[in-house]
């Protein structure tokens, strides 16, 4: 993107900085203090808090220090020296006021270290009223990690009226996107995230369609607002109603308009359940832009309900045992109110990656032409597994921090028990039997250790459909495919069975505990404590349960104490779902635990002894489960 002419009247060819790669953004009016740590990091011995005047200007007091070495507005530099072809990047400052600029920089361990500075009497260019500072950093130190941020000390009242991050070249290409959103029963969300990305007329310049399929009941058409927020769009807007095909269905559907039905360079995908900076968008389109080959570039993630936490930095996957967890040196739900940047070590080394949730992740064109389309895993796991697909096929994916999305987190989700652990499960074999490298042995004997866990917690519905999991797995990839449409509601039915999956609104609605027979509830201290407590649980789950604590509850346990030394002990008790908005009445029965580990380990045994045969018909079968030709036969399900 060409940088326009200055706002002073100066002419865009006398500057150093051509195209735009990140912008600096204030807080929205009404912030509270925690999220405008994201933005501004202003000294406690400042007269007046800075006040936003704009998304992109700013009042600063006199005397005043306001620090942008913070998570939206200081530079990445180690990621742009690693992934893109430039060799430097411009700052460029636009203030009103007599002011002194002051350009930092990080090393990996977080060190800081003074570039260069200016004050308004000595600026490049001049203008009656203002003044724009501009300075160009090298990129080469960054090679490990760093930043690049400004700090701006008033003299007197002071306007910054616009600052950006610059490369001092043309960017390649037409920097045009196709932003697809699927969408299932969220029209509120979804109404929303549409708005958020109209509200930006620099993200607006970029898009080149915007692709919603409408997986649900509810549909995006009837939501109030959803007329003003389309209209914005115009015929750049199309809406796809089809059949729940989950994550990786309506992903795939925006893949396959994006190529079949508009000439985007790169198509961003983006979960409808998301908050949004908008700027993110075109940071992350820069980064495509000026990326050494074809890369996916991905947005993190900021926590929803605590919004200046980053809650995930970057992922990998453990070729261990197979299973996805952040990347080595992250940190994982980092407060910035608590602890800015300049003060968090671990957020100064460069987090390589080998893939990025859909949440928010751009995707060249070439990429999705090479690679073809996602494969049919409904959810959980189509993402680790494109970024893979990606990588060996020479299209790596970062990262970028400072373009985030905010999403709900992990830790207010049932996930790994609920319904979705049958497709945690499942599609973590079937991508293991794509990309994991020598034995599966690790990965086995990992699952084995989570189906105790389970039993042991009285998560008999979780055992249940893990089996499920697995049988259909060793069905073979066709089996996948066909299910594709169904296998959420089996699962569903199979859960129904089982007291964990029935949600009560409250433990009122129940008899109140009884606190009979209630052993330690405490958490063991020590290896020879946990040994100790882990024997008397798995004594306790051979003996016969008694049946007066399947009627009345022993305990109401908080999700906190749902711990397998807890509740390995007991014969009937509540225990709260993770969103707190209920509770479940956990029952031990030795005759439903032992058939499901019976069953459980048995499909190991075959799981284990297949797998090398099965690593290999999945593979064989990727180019036609991923072609647009399967998928288009896929989108004509009955909705």
């Amino acid at each position: 993107m060409r940088c326009a002419a200055g706002r002073f009247g100066v002419s865009a060819d006398t500057l150093l900085g051509v195209s735009l790669l990140q912008r600096i953004l204030l807080p929205r009016a009404g912030e509270p203090l925690d999220v405008r740590t994201l933005y501004t990091d202003e000294a406690r011995t400042n007269p007046r808090r800075a006040h936003s005047l704009s998304r992109t200007s700013v009042s600063i007091g006199s005397e005043s220090e306001v620090s942008f070495g913070t998570y939206f507005n200081a530079f990445p530099a180690s990621y742009w020296r690693r992934y893109s072809t430039l060799t430097s990047v411009v700052l460029q400052v636009e203030v009103v006021g007599h002011c002194r600029v002051d350009v930092y920089r990080s090393k990996a361990d977080g060190s800081r270290i003074h570039v260069q500075g200016k004050d308004t009497d000595g600026a490049q260019i001049t203008a009656a009223a203002g003044t724009t500072l501009e300075f160009e950093v090298d990129l080469g130190p960054f090679e490990d990690g760093g930043w690049i941020w400004f700090d701006v000390t008033t003299d007197t009242d002071v306007e910054l009226t616009a600052a950006g991050w610059f490369a001092p070249v043309e960017a390649p290409g037409r920097g045009t996107v196709a932003i697809g959103i699927p969408t299932f029963n969220r029209p509120t969300d979804c109404v929303k995230a549409l708005t958020a990305i109209a509200s930006d007329p620099l993200v607006m310049a970029v898009v080149d369609a915007v692709i919603v399929p409408d997986q649900g009941t509810r549909k995006v058409r009837d939501e109030p607002g959803f007329d003003d927020a389309a209209a914005a769009f115009g015929d750049l807007l199309s809406i796809h109603d089809q059949a729940n095909l989950g994550g990786s269905g309506g992903y795939s559907r925006i893949m396959y308009e994006a190529l079949e039905n508009t000439d985007a360079e790169h198509i961003l995908f983006m979960d409808d359940d998301i908050e949004i900076e908008p700027d993110s968008i075109l940071r992350a389109l820069a980064m495509a832009r000026f990326a050494k080959v074809p890369t996916l570039v991905g947005g993190q993630m900021l926590n929803l309900q605590a919004r200046s936490h980053l809650h995930v930095m970057g992922e990998k996957i453990d070729t261990g045992i197979f299973m996805w967890g952040g990347a080595q040196n992250v940190e994982y739900d980092h407060d910035f109110s608590e602890k800015p940047l300049r003060e968090s070590k671990l957020l100064h080394r460069r987090i390589d990656v080998d893939y990025n949730g859909w949440w928010m992740c751009l995707i060249p064109r070439v990429v999705a032409e090479t690679v073809g389309q996602p494969l049919p895993l409904f959810i959980k796991w189509d993402d680790a597994e494109y970024g893979l697909r990606a990588r060996d096929a020479g299209f790596p994916t970062v990262t970028l921090p400072g373009a985030a999305i905010w999403h709900m987190a992990w830790s207010d989700k049932d996930d790994a028990i609920d319904w979705q652990a049958y497709f945690h499960l499942r599609n973590r074999l079937v991508v293991a039997s794509l990309h994991m490298p020598g034995s599966a042995r690790g990965l086995v004997l990992n699952t084995v250790k989570a189906t105790m866990k389970h039993l042991l917690c009285l998560e008999y519905s979780t055992v249940a459909i893990q089996n499920m999991a697995i049988r259909d797995f060793l069905a073979g990839p066709e089996h996948i495919m066909e299910i594709l449409p169904t296998a959420l509601a089996e699962v569903h039915r199979v859960r129904k069975q089982y007291p964990d999956a029935v949600v009560v609104p409250s433990s009122t609605l129940l008899p109140a505990p009884s606190g009979a027979d209630v052993p330690a509830v405490g958490s063991p201290v020590g290896p020879a404590a946990k040994v100790s407590r882990l024997a008397k649980g798995v004594l306790n789950n051979l003996k016969a349960a008694k049946g007066e604590h399947h009627d009345r509850p022993q305990l109401n346990v908080p999700t906190l104490d749902a711990r397998w030394y807890l509740l390995s002990q007991v014969d009937g008790v509540t225990v709260t779902t993770a969103d707190g908005r209920g509770v479940v009445y956990r029952k031990r029965d030795p005759k439903i635990a032992s058939a499901l580990l019976t069953e459980s380990i048995a499909l190991r045994r075959e799981l284990l002894a297949r797998f090398p045969e099965l690593s290999d018909r999945y593979r064989r079968a990727v180019p036609e489960l991923t072609s647009k030709e399967r998928w288009e036969r896929v989108f004509s399900y009955p909705n």
